[in-house]
């Protein structure tokens, strides 16, 4: 898994599998919201997430009031979100 960061939008590419993976992504969006209050997740190839960041973003959203919205390219990641019933609380969209 690769990440990168320009202004609110947070790129990865690769699938996100690892408890590693989580780490990284959490450290990231932590730091932008030292700053930002609106979040952008572009997820081009994973097929699926795990789910702790499921319960991050969870709690971003729910408790801190976290503008966030999830971009997904997989369209397994995206059913996997629509069986969750997640596509409206982290605004989800197809890219």
């Amino acid at each position: 898994m690769d990440i990168s960061v320009n202004a609110n939008v947070v790129k990865i590419t690769g699938n996100i599998k690892s408890v590693n993976d989580y780490q990284t992504i959490k450290t990231t969006v932590d730091a932008l919201l030292q700053t930002h209050r609106s979040i952008v997740l572009e997820i081009k190839d994973s097929i699926s997430i795990t789910s702790s960041l499921i319960g991050y973003f969870t709690k971003l959203v729910q408790k801190e009031g976290i503008d966030l919205n999830i971009l997904v390219g997989d369209k397994s990641l995206f059913e996997l979100f629509e069986d969750l019933n997640l596509i409206s609380l982290f605004k989800v969209r197809k890219v």
